[in-house]
């Protein structure tokens, strides 16, 4: 009896042994300033870790953070998926490093309501595993841990144990709401919405700040959420690679080359000729039947009745689920010759590319419709960071932060008031041009001068 109690103990004290060993590393301040195997030594003021559940590449402000830590000193790691190739000053800035997340089996992905809700959970268990190991071994500990939301599942759970026991601060950058995304697909009243919603509302009060990209989600977070930590706005703004180019025959001179618009601009004089862009990510939040709706009006009318209107060429940068769906509609409206005066093309470019595509184009596009009603688009910053005016789906409460009505944008909420506007400004090149250049004195905002006095003073960079 007294030999089986032994076995037991000794065995119950190996097992206790081990996890202890296997718990992660914290981050010590003292060890780190005496060169100690943290590597986070004196050469950086700090040390920041980036959580991104999603492609590192299209995560635009998660990079531009990254950029301004670097650049302020700061030592930082982008844990993500590494699907697309991120900004090139990311790869090659000697204080950033990217840790790539292994991606779920393809086998896990599906837009099917029913296997959702069975491959859902079964995604979230890869995913904890994966981001267990990368946050609590893989990685080193640091001073911050930096998270995007959304989405919150299983991020902010991870995120909240990890940081708890490496002594890490977290941080969330709020972009939107996970549970209203989550609604999109399942219904507001579907059980995994409202499980959801309590989920973020009790794992998000383990931040030591939060961030979020407008002053009505900040209203949201502080009287929906009841979050004490300081809540800080911190609004989108252009990196300094979107510039615009004031000169006409410059924008012309590159459409003419790149390989999307050149084609068009061999067969039309540039004078009658309009290049729209819109950037989308192709998901339910962002309905791009507007546009072909309003595209197909605009070349009726174009054909018919407003002979006097220019051709389009629309341009539509992006990937995501829904795109196949939507070039099959395309593609059977230009079978049945319903885009005369039309011309749609999709692409996916290089960030100095893609930077000078919006520079270049007369009008760009937003059909982001906010989920929660309280974030906004950031293609929109990037458009007038390159000086680009922009219509867009208004129909959200935070809109009138980004875009000054009749000064540097227009708003519409139907495929109707969009055509509407295309034929008002591209039937009249003054009023456009005056948009143009709103857009153009909106470029002066730049990232860095929101960044340092919020997110740079929190982790005491600037």
């Amino acid at each position: 009896m007294i030999e089986t109690v032994i076995s037991i103990a000794f065995c119950l004290s190996s097992v206790l042994t081990v996890l202890i060993l296997l718990l992660p590393s914290q981050y010590v301040p003292e060890r780190a300033k005496s060169g100690g195997s943290s590597n986070d030594t004196e050469q950086h003021k700090t040390s920041v870790q980036i959580l991104v559940l999603g492609d590192i590449g299209r995560s635009p402000r998660m990079q531009y953070h990254a950029l301004s830590i670097a650049r302020n000193g700061g030592k930082v790691v982008i844990i993500g998926y590494n699907e697309s190739d991120p900004h090139p000053d990311i790869t090659t800035h000697p204080k950033i490093s990217i840790v790539p997340l292994r991606p779920h089996p393809r086998l896990l992905q599906t837009s099917n309501k029913l296997l959702f809700i069975i491959y859902g959970p079964l995604k979230v268990l890869f995913q904890i595993g994966c981001l267990w190991k990368c946050l609590a071994y893989t990685t080193t500990p640091s001073r911050w841990l930096l998270v995007q939301n959304p989405p919150s599942i299983p991020t902010l759970a991870i995120a909240s144990i990890v940081c708890f026991l490496r002594q890490t601060k977290l941080i969330i950058d709020w972009h939107n709401f996970g549970y209203s995304i989550l609604a999109l697909k399942l219904g507001q009243s579907h059980p995994l919405v409202k499980l959801s919603i309590w989920y973020e509302k009790v794992f998000c009060k383990s931040a030591s700040a939060h961030l979020c990209v407008t002053n009505a989600m900040k209203t949201v977070l502080k009287t929906d959420f009841n979050l004490e930590a300081p809540i800080l706005p911190l609004h989108d703004r252009p990196a300094s690679h979107f510039k615009p180019i004031l000169d006409s025959n410059a924008r012309t001179a590159f459409l003419s080359k790149l390989p999307e618009t050149k084609e068009a601009f061999a067969s039309l004089k540039p004078s009658s000729l309009r290049v729209l862009v819109s950037s989308t990510s192709w998901t339910p939040d962002e309905d791009f039947s507007v546009l072909i709706d309003a595209l197909l009006q605009y070349s009726e009318m174009a054909t018919t009745t407003h002979t006097h209107l220019p051709n389009v060429l629309a341009i539509i940068t992006g990937k995501g689920p829904q795109k196949e769906m939507y070039l099959e509609q395309i593609a059977a409206l230009e079978k049945r010759d319903k885009l005369q005066k039309v011309t749609i093309r999709t692409a996916w470019l290089t960030v100095p590319d893609y930077a000078q595509l919006l520079a270049s184009a007369s009008l760009g596009v937003s059909l982001h419709t906010s989920s929660s009603g309280v974030d906004l688009p950031m293609k929109v910053v990037d458009m007038f960071g390159a000086g680009l005016p922009v219509v867009g789906w208004d129909r959200f409460e935070a809109w009138p932060e980004l875009v000054t009505e009749g000064v540097n944008g227009l708003g519409f909420g139907s495929s109707e008031e969009l055509v509407q506007h295309l034929v008002e400004l591209f039937g009249n090149n003054d009023k456009l041009e005056l948009l143009r250049v709103g857009a153009q004195k909106e470029s002066s905002r730049r990232w860095d001068d929101e960044w340092n006095p919020i997110a740079g003073s929190l982790i005491g960079l600037t």
